[in-house]
Order: C-alpha cells, then structure tokens, then sequence
C-alpha cells in the first residue's frame, strides 16, 4: 500500500525543475509515489519530467491537455493519489533529505487529521525562516481554535498546502480539493475550510521544505488579469463562512484578512497593467460594498490609518456597472 502521495504540479519551471526533483530522490521511499503534474508546459520542463519519471523511484507523470491553473493541477493528483497520506510541493520549491519522514512520524505518532510545518523562504540569496503562527507545538488541537483573533496572525493566514500533511480521510471529505480555475489565492478558502471543517491538527517545529520567491514566471510577481482572482477567492471564505454555526465570531476574521489582501494590491498598484489596475479598483470597490456593512465598519476602525484611509476612500468610490466590477 502506498502511505504517502505526494502531488507536485509543473508549469514552465525548467529552471528550478531539476533542484525539485532531486530533492524528491532525496526524500523517495518504497512505499511513496510522487505525482507530478504537467500543466502544459511549453519550454523544456516536460522533457526533464519525462526523465523523472524514470529516474526518481515513485515518480508517475501525469499530463494536461490544456493548462488550468496550480488549483486544478493540484486536483488532477489528488484524483490520481492511492496514499494513506498526501501533501504537496510546487515545482519550483525543494525539499532537505528526509523532510517526509519527519512529517510522516510526526502526524501517525499524533493520530491527528492534518499537521503543518514551519519553513525557509528563498529570495536570491536571503534566508528567511517562516513559523506557523500556532504557540502550542506538537499538540493536537482543534483547527477551528486557531483561527481567531482577526486582529492577529493566525493558522487561516498560513495558507501554503505544501507546509504540512494530511490524511487521506480529509480528501475523502471533500476537504483537500481546491476551487477549480482559481489562478491566485487558491489556497486560501482551502485553508479556511480547512480549518473550520476538520476534526484535529498539530503545529510543528520543523525545517525541511525551502519556498523559492520571486520566480519571474510566478503569478505574485506578474501584474496581469490572473492576479484579481484573488477577489474570487475572498468572496468564497466569506460565503462560506457565513454558513458556519459560529459565522458570527468568524467573519470578521474573514472580512478584515479581505480587507488587507484588497489593500496590499492598491498599495503596489503601479505593478499592474494600467486595465488591470482599473479593473482592481472597481471590483475591490465592489467587494467592499457585498461585505456585511457593519463588520466592514468594525475591520476599518481596527486597522492602520494608511490602509483604513485607503479602503475607506475606495469604498466611497461610486458604484460602477456589474459589468465594470466583474
């Protein structure tokens, strides 16, 4: 039986593939299979997985026959996945030897549904560690508990699949899927459902999974269309949320985590392409005047004068037609 399928999805990265893989070799088990996932590269990354896939012990290949996105790659292997256990890894990222068994020990010696883990940061040559921001370390606790206070950073704000394990009993919930066609912040009504779905976690301390940032080909550093998806993502968490028995402690979370997201994007708007910068602004305006008014209201005063300064103006903004905002 397999015990842990890992789920690596590609796309253009022919660059950083090669250091990808290596460290899944590093990391190979008899009973591990790693998924990597072909969104339809079009340089020389489907050449190198073709040769991973009869190099690295456990590689399958698995090919798209149109691009969809990280979101739907992800979901093609969790389709594909037979492991009792399953996490993630983007195909510019790395791993240190032996960083799944750590994670694997760890989550069966828990018994619990979901662990995450700690990681470095790689921008050029800088090193920077990256803790889940959960206090109490190699306890078993349940994720729902860590997502308030909205005014801190909380699990809901460590979103990265790739920064934990999970059983597959989650899959089969329903649990571990993403929202099809998502191009950016995927991962964060996945990590809210998540957390409010799921039965029992642990944080803990470890270093063994490197995030490459600042990669040219990756969608936080291309100021196009794709970015705004995020307005998609946040309107999910808040619809969701909504229906939880306990809606009314966890949207304001909720609605002040869309606040900053919106506000960050206005602050380095000038990275945008003039209509895409436009369109930023209508459907942030617009997202502003669907939030429930009064929570809006509370996230607004909460917060830093320059980014309540800021989305307070935008909300002033007169409302433009559907078709502007969409």
């Amino acid at each position: 039986m397999v015990k842990l399928s890992v789920i690596v999805p590609f796309y253009n990265v022919q660059t950083y593939a090669p250091d990808t893989l290596r460290s899944l070799q590093a990391n190979a088990r008899e009973d591990f299979e790693f998924l990597l996932v072909d969104d339809c590269s079009t340089d020389g990354t489907p050449e190198i997985l073709e040769r991973a896939e009869r190099e690295v012990p456990g590689a399958r290949l698995i090919r798209h026959e149109q691009n969809g996105g990280l979101a739907t790659a992800r979901n093609t292997g969790l389709d594909a996945a037979s492991g009792e256990y399953l996490t993630f890894l983007d195909g510019d990222d790395w791993l240190a030897p032996g960083h799944y068994e750590t994670l694997l020990t760890a989550i069966e010696e828990l018994g619990c549904d979901f662990v995450r883990t700690d990681h470095v940061q790689c921008t050029a040559r800088a090193r920077t560690v990256h803790r889940v921001p959960v206090g109490r370390r190699g306890e078993v606790l349940r994720p729902r508990d860590v997502i308030l206070p909205a005014d801190r950073s909380t699990g809901v704000d460590y979103p990265m699949a790739w920064a934990g394990m999970y059983h597959r009993r989650l899959a089969e919930r329903g649990l571990l899927h993403f929202t099809d066609g998502l191009r950016t912040a995927e991962d964060r009504p996945w990590i809210w459902r998540l957390h409010r779905e799921a039965e029992t976690f642990a944080a803990i301390s470890h270093l063994g999974i490197f995030y490459r940032r600042g990669v040219a080909s990756s969608l936080t550093q291309i100021g196009d269309i794709r970015q705004l998806d995020f307005i998609r993502a946040f309107d999910q968490v808040l619809e969701e949320t909504a229906k939880d028995h306990d809606s009314a402690r966890l949207l304001p979370k909720a609605v002040r985590t869309y606040c900053a997201v919106i506000s960050h994007h206005l602050g380095s708007v000038e990275r945008f392409e003039p209509a895409v910068a436009r369109k930023l602004r209508a459907m942030s305006a617009a997202a502003l005047k669907r939030m429930p008014q009064d929570i809006l209201k509370e996230a607004l005063d909460s917060m830093d004068s320059e980014r309540a300064s800021r989305l307070r103006r935008l909300r002033r903004r007169p409302s433009l037609s559907a078709e502007a905002a969409a």
